[in-house]
């Protein structure tokens, strides 16, 4: 089992070409993943045969895709103020799907905290009321794209108060304690519950791709029964395998590990 699982941020619309627009980058990788041999499958497929619940045949020759953050840009097509109109990662989906005939399917971790997301909508996009959760339901109905976890506030620079309340914010090595971790974790699950999916075992990516020891060795191990996580995932550069950590599993970072569809490919392995 080595399955690369391939990270994009909808947000990242700095131009309208490869290296400054995620929306630009994941089109032209679905077409080169098609076009080299690979498979999409399910994020979640993949966490099933990592813990010894589903085929490995399931995930040969296979990627997963997913997106951080959850905003507006994850699933509507928009109209960016800068740099026009731009095609949401579910009408990506949807024109590759159509085009190739081949399934397709994305993760998207989301940061969960609505008055969290109203700052950064200030902060982080336009301010235009980009970054609510409408869409949310939507899109576990349709199947396309699945809603998972990517925290409570992401203990985001930005906000002006988080759940980390010493005021170490812009890292998730500071959520060290039991209180907080369940505050970022666990309630991050509880509302999404509540509002989002039926209730299950979730997925969870770190904020900075970061962790430290405590929430890989004591929180998310020892506590699952009250967080009901089944994995987590950090960004370090390799393939998913047997013997990746459950609670920091890998992914590769569009613009950060590799920069262009033809980097990707050699990223992969293969040719296309």
């Amino acid at each position: 089992m080595r399955v690369p699982v391939l990270t994009y941020h909808s947000n990242n619309v700095g131009g309208n070409d490869y290296a400054s627009n995620d929306h630009v980058a994941l089109a032209e990788d679905l077409a080169r993943i098609h076009a080299a041999g690979f498979r999409i499958v399910p994020l979640s497929r993949v966490v099933a045969v990592r813990l010894g619940l589903a085929d490995p045949a399931s995930v040969e020759n296979a990627v997963a895709l997913c997106c951080d953050d959850g905003s507006w840009f994850d699933w509507h097509d928009m109209d960016h103020p800068t740099f026009g109109p731009q095609k949401g990662f579910a009408g990506i989906l949807r024109e590759f799907g159509a085009a190739s005939g081949a399934p397709v399917h994305m993760t998207s971790f989301v940061i969960v905290s609505p008055a969290a997301r109203a700052v950064l909508d200030r902060t982080c996009l336009a301010g235009r009321g980009w970054w609510t959760d409408a869409w949310w339901a939507d899109a576990e109905r349709e199947g396309l794209i699945a809603i998972e976890s990517h925290s409570w506030d992401h203990n985001h620079a930005t906000l002006p108060e988080t759940a980390q309340r010493d005021g170490r914010r812009g890292t998730f090595r500071s959520i060290d304690t039991h209180a907080v971790a369940d505050a970022e974790i666990r309630q991050a699950n509880d509302w999404l519950d509540a509002h989002v999916r039926t209730p299950r075992a979730g997925l969870f990516a770190f904020p900075y791709g970061e962790t430290n020891e405590y929430l890989l060795r004591d929180y998310l191990p020892n506590h699952s029964a009250q967080h009901r996580l089944l994995a987590a995932f950090g960004t370090d550069s390799r393939p998913v395998g047997f013997d990746s950590d459950r609670w920091n599993l890998p992914r590769y970072v569009c613009g950060h590990h590799w920069q262009s569809s033809d980097a990707l490919v050699r990223l992969l392995g293969a040719r296309g």
